[in-house]
C-alpha cells in the first residue's frame, strides 16, 4: 500500500484483471461496469457491460448496443454492434449490419466484406468459410478467390511453428494447403504434423507407430518409430527419431548425424547434451564436435512426452557428479544448481519448481537457485497444481508458478 492513495472496500465492487491487460482493470458495482487504471483513475464510466477485446480495446454495452473504445476511454467508432468481438493481430471477424462476414480493423473500420460465411481468420489472408446449408468447410482468400471448395468436414490452420500450412479433413483423410505456392495436396493419411522442408510426421493407427512422408504423400521413413519431432538447433532443422534403444537425428537430406550408440539427453537452441559409452558431452550440430562434461557420472533422462508446442526444447538437466551429489546444468553445460544434494526431482511441462533432498529431508527451490521452502520436510506429494510437503503430520503447499499466476489473474 506504500504507493496507494485510497483504500477501496471490496464489499461494493468486484474487479476483473485478466491476463489481457496489466494496465487496466474492470470494476463491477450495482450491475454496472467501469474501467480504471491502476492509479485509481476512471477511464470509462459505468456502463451496462464492458469487455476486454484484444490487448488495447474494449467493447462497451450501452442501451443494448456495443461500442468500440480504446484504452484511454475514447470511443473509436459510431458503429453499433450486436455483440462484442475479439481482436487478434489487429483484426476482428464480425457479422456486420448487413448480416455479412466482415474483417474489421482496430478502429472499427471495414477491411474486407464477404459474400460467404467466414468462420476463421487465423490463417489470414487465407480464410475458412462454411456453407450454411451443408455445414461443410472451404478455403478462400481476402479477394474471395476459392482455394478449396466447401466440401470438407473440418479445416484447421497451423497455430504454432512456422505456420506454413492449413489442414483440411474429409472422410478422415487429410489434405494440406501450402501457403507458399497456394496449392492443395491431398494425402491418404488421417494424421499429419509438420516437420521441416515439406516433410510431415504421420501416425499409423494399427501399428501405433510414426513415420515421415513428403508433401506429396510419398513415404520417406516407414511408420516404425515410437517418437518423431523436429528441432531447430543452431538455426538448422533436424528431425529426431526414437525406436526402442535406437536414436537418430536427421539433417535436411534425412541423413543421420549421430554415431552408433549415441543417446540424446537434452535438445537446446544451440547444442545437444548426449551420452555415449557412459560419458556425457555437449554436442555441436554444426561441426559435429563433442566436449565432455567433466565429473558427470549420470544425467537423468527426460521423457519425450514433455515436448509440446509450449515446450520446444528440453529443461536444464539433473546431473550426478563423482561425489554422488546432484545438481543441474543448463544446455551450455553451465552449473545453475550447485552439486549439493542427495537427489533432485523435476516435474512435467513448464514447472519452474523443483524438489531437493539433503540429509534425508526435502525442500523446494526453482531453476534460478532460489529457495522456496527450507529442506526440513519428511515427504512431498505432487498434486498437479501444487506441491504438498509434510512435516510432523502437518502440510505446507507450494503452487507451481504457472498455476499460481492463473490463480492471481482470476
Amino acid at each position: 500500500m506504500k504507493k496507494g492513495n485510497e483504500l477501496v472496500s471490496l464489499e461494493a465492487q468486484d474487479f476483473n484483471t485478466p491476463w489481457l491487460s496489466k494496465e487496466r482493470i474492470i470494476s463491477s458495482r450495482q450491475n454496472l461496469e467501469a474501467v480504471y487504471d491502476y492509479n485509481g483513475k476512471q477511464v470509462i464510466p459505468y456502463s451496462d457491460k464492458i469487455r476486454f477485446s484484444g490487448k488495447n480495446r474494449f467493447f462497451v454495452l450501452k442501451d443494448k448496443k456495443w461500442f468500440l473504445y480504446d484504452f484511454n476511454g475514447r470511443q473509436l467508432s459510431d458503429r453499433e454492434f450486436k455483440e462484442d468481438y475479439n481482436f487478434e493481430n489487429g483484426k476482428a471477424l464480425i457479422v456486420n449490419e448487413d448480416n455479412h462476414s466482415e474483417i474489421m480493423g482496430m478502429d472499427g473500420q471495414p477491411l474486407h466484406t464477404f459474400s460467404k460465411q467466414v468462420v476463421d481468420i487465423n490463417a489470414y489472408p487465407y480464410l475458412i468459410t462454411r456453407n450454411k446449408s451443408t455445414g461443410k468447410y472451404g478455403l478462400t482468400d481476402t479477394e474471395e478467390n476459392i482455394l478449396a471448395d466447401e466440401i470438407f468436414d473440418d479445416i484447421t490452420p497451423e497455430y504454432f511453428g512456422k505456420k506454413e500450412y492449413i489442414y483440411l479433413k474429409k472422410k478422415n483423410k487429410m489434405s494440406v494447403f501450402n501457403k507458399k505456392d497456394r496449392k492443395l495436396y491431398p494425402s491418404s493419411f488421417s494424421y499429419l504434423t509438420p516437420l521441416s522442408d515439406h516433410f510431415f510426421n504421420v501416425y499409423n493407427d494399427k501399428s501405433k507407430k510414426y513415420g515421415i512422408v513428403d508433401i506429396h504423400g510419398n513415404r520417406a521413413v516407414p511408420e516404425e518409430y515410437d517418437f518423431i519431432k523436429c528441432f531447430v538447433i543452431s538455426g538448422h532443422d533436424f528431425i529426431y527419431l526414437k525406436k526402442g534403444g535406437e536414436e537418430q537425428l536427421l539433417d535436411k537430406d534425412l541423413k543421420n548425424i549421430l554415431s552408433e550408440g549415441t543417446y540424446v539427453l537434452g535438445f537446446y537452441p544451440n547444442s545437444l547434451l548426449i551420452r555415449k559409452q557412459d560419458k556425457y558431452y555437449q554436442f555441436s550440430v554444426t561441426d559435429r564436435s563433442a566436449a565432455e562434461l567433466n565429473n558427470i557420472t549420470l544425467i537423468k533422462n527426460q521423457d519425450t512426452g514433455y515436448f509440446n508446442p509450449l515446450n520446444q526444447y528440453s529443461k536444464p538437466v539433473v546431473c550426478r557428479n563423482s561425489d554422488n551429489l546432484y545438481g543441474i546444468l543448463d544446455g551450455k553445460g553451465k552449473e545453475i544448481i550447485p552439486f549439493l544434494y542427495e537427489d533432485i526431482i523435476v516435474f512435467e511441462n513448464s514447472e519452474n519448481e523443483i524438489v531437493v533432498k539433503k540429509d534425508g529431508r526435502y525442500g523446494v527451490m526453482n531453476f534460478q537457485n532460489e529457495p522456496l521452502k527450507e529442506i526440513v520436510y519428511d515427504k512431498y506429494f505432487w498434486q498437479k497444481e501444487v506441491l504438498r510437503l509434510e512435516k510432523n503430520k502437518k502440510s505446507d503447499f507450494v503452487y507451481f508458478t504457472r498455476f499460481k499466476n492463473t490463480v492471481i489473474q482470476l
